[in-house]
């Protein structure tokens, strides 16, 4: 079977990508799916997101532990998957855990007592002797070591936890954080401070009412007297949620990495996708998002402990064309995102020019530079990625064309410079087009990397703006999540444009013509019009792609010379 997986993986064959409620309501219906009538050989890997893990937020990507979460999946379920000749890639969130992890619940409990102490990042002992201390408590870092830091959110990346003793300590948080304060009754004041009962009803609604308002414990107006001890018991007793940032300088950390990877190869896994691992080496006064020489020296760390589990390394990273952090990546080995290909077939789509496709196309079998390429995903679609390589103007444009359709706009609290993805289905995002949807996957499957399709794209899925408002503030990603039963994946099976989309991932899946050693050759006859052959073993895949008005036509010649596949969409 191992053979077997590694061989897939080298031909670059196409991946399905889920949660493990997408196609029903756990992953042993995702398992059945792919072994189905006309389903099964389509695919040669499964891409299951965290959720598949004990998580708390942002469907998956805040994990508790790496267990697997059995309401949603087991062991049976992953086995079966790989029996059927599907390999697997999973997530390793490498920059935070959740604040429900084992390590930070400890040290919450057990303070500087806890041999998970220095797992996380104290923010004061980060930046001692490099800041000025604030009445809050925490270190105010120089400015000129914070000029050039790039941060998630507005404000220092901070999250002050309540130690114990009682003291209050900040930790570095660069992702989500939320305080939340018990809503006491009557009856909990009253075991609490020495009140009558008409007192304690008193401070009760009070209190609540203060919450529900917004107010932090210490700026309620409360009785004197009562305000030192009330504010204490509020602030012993409130919780945390969100994700906190890892101290990979800290030998646990990394005791903590080794155990994780090899207990995603005892689930199956071949490739593991290395999330949020650009903001992991953090250096003061550096750019907080990258940092180099350190990056590049935890990734080779990680890629040596990966080998020894015979894993497959994916580190996920957006930056722009013009930084060429892509091209760094797969220089030096490691199989990297292809994040530009989403946008140049909007783009191409709407100039009708290929020419852009052409050149990426060309560089990416001239460097040898292997990829995942993909139509829609999990998150948004990047169109920023495309700086350098798109004019701003056309990606501007490409951003109001994808918003006009039904989407939404990422950006990072609300400086229209930090526009990051757009948030849509990629069939919406294509004006609900079958005959667009179509072009663009035969396109992908016929560009140079490992092809994975997001499993609402497969089902030509649009824009869920009910999930997004059942979702409420920040749900904008849910546009592009929606779950599909059991009836509704069946119904979908019987579409025209599902039909033919598995026939060509069945065709890219299997014929010998493609593979990351196969060789692509790039004809441009006009502006609009584009050919690929690829060949191998004495067969030939041809694509004539007409981005002018979405149509093509593919032609499969085996090594005997007959026609093994053929499809026209005019």
């Amino acid at each position: 079977m191992q053979h077997d997986e590694q061989k897939q993986l080298s031909l670059g064959g196409a991946m399905l990508n889920l949660y493990p409620d997408s196609l029903g309501e756990t992953l042993s219906q995702a398992a059945a799916f792919l072994t189905q009538d006309g389903v099964k050989g389509a695919f040669s890997a499964l891409y299951v997101l965290p959720s598949l893990f004990h998580t708390d937020l942002d469907r998956g990507f805040s994990v508790i532990d790496y267990g697997i979460e059995e309401t949603l999946a087991s062991r049976t379920d992953l086995d079966a998957i790989r029996a059927g000749g599907v390999s697997l890639k999973l997530d390793f969130v490498l920059n935070h855990a959740s604040v429900q992890s084992p390590q930070f619940q400890d040290m919450i409990a057990r303070g500087d007592n806890s041999v998970y102490r220095d797992f996380f990042i104290d923010w004061n002992a980060f930046w001692q002797g490099k800041g000025e201390l604030t009445r809050e408590g925490y270190l105010q870092p120089d400015p000129e070591l914070i000029a050039d830091m790039f941060f998630r959110k507005p404000g220092l990346p901070i999250l002050m936890v309540r130690f114990p003793d009682g003291t209050e300590r900040p930790y570095w948080n660069t992702f989500y954080q939320e305080v939340r304060y018990p809503r006491l009754s009557a009856a909990d004041w009253a075991n609490i401070l020495p009140l009558s009962q008409r007192e304690a009803e008193s401070l009760a609604h009070l209190v609540n009412a203060a919450l529900d308002a917004g107010k932090k414990p210490a700026g309620i107006d409360l009785p004197e007297g009562i305000s030192v001890a009330a504010i204490d018991a509020l602030e012993s007793r409130r919780t945390y949620l969100g994700q906190m940032d890892l101290n990979v300088k800290e030998p646990l950390v990394w005791a903590f990495y080794q155990e994780t990877l090899k207990k995603l190869a005892s689930y199956g896994a071949k490739i593991v996708r290395l999330d949020a691992f650009a903001y992991a080496s953090k250096i003061a006064g550096r750019r907080n998002f990258f940092n180099e020489p350190e990056t590049w020296d935890m990734l080779e760390r990680l890629r040596g402990m990966a080998a020894q589990e015979g894993l497959m390394l994916l580190p996920e990273i957006h930056a722009t064309y013009a930084e060429q952090t892509y091209a760094e990546i797969a220089r030096r080995g490691y199989m990297t995102y292809d994040f530009f290909l989403p946008g140049l077939l909007l783009d191409a789509l709407e100039t009708g020019s290929g020419a852009l496709i052409a050149r990426w196309a060309k560089e990416l079998k001239k460097n040898d530079f292997r990829v995942v390429n993909m139509l829609g995903c999990h998150d948004g679609i990047p169109l920023l990625d495309l700086r350098g390589l798109v004019p701003d103007e056309r990606i501007e444009q490409l951003i109001e064309t994808v918003v006009a359709r039904g989407g939404y706009v990422k950006n990072l609290y609300g400086q229209k410079n930090a526009y990051y993805q757009v948030n849509a289905t990629y069939f919406s995002a294509l004006g609900e087009s079958e005959q667009r949807l179509l072009f663009c996957r035969a396109v992908q499957l016929f560009m140079p990397g490992m092809p994975q399709v997001w499993y609402l794209d497969l089902f030509a899925g649009k824009n869920d703006h009910e999930a997004v408002l059942r979702a409420g503030a920040g749900g904008h990603k849910e546009i592009n999540r929606t779950n599909f039963s059991s009836e509704r994946v069946e119904e979908a099976l019987r579409m025209d444009v599902v039909q033919q989309q598995l026939n060509l991932l069945s065709f890219r899946n299997t014929f010998s013509a493609f593979g990351f050693d196969a060789k692509l050759t790039l004809t441009k006859e006009s502006e609009s019009t584009l050919t690929f052959t690829w060949e191998k073993d004495g067969c030939k895949a041809t694509l004539d792609a007409d981005f002018s008005n979405a149509t093509f036509s593919i032609v499969g010649i085996d090594a005997q010379g007959s026609t093994a596949f053929s499809m026209r969409i005019d």
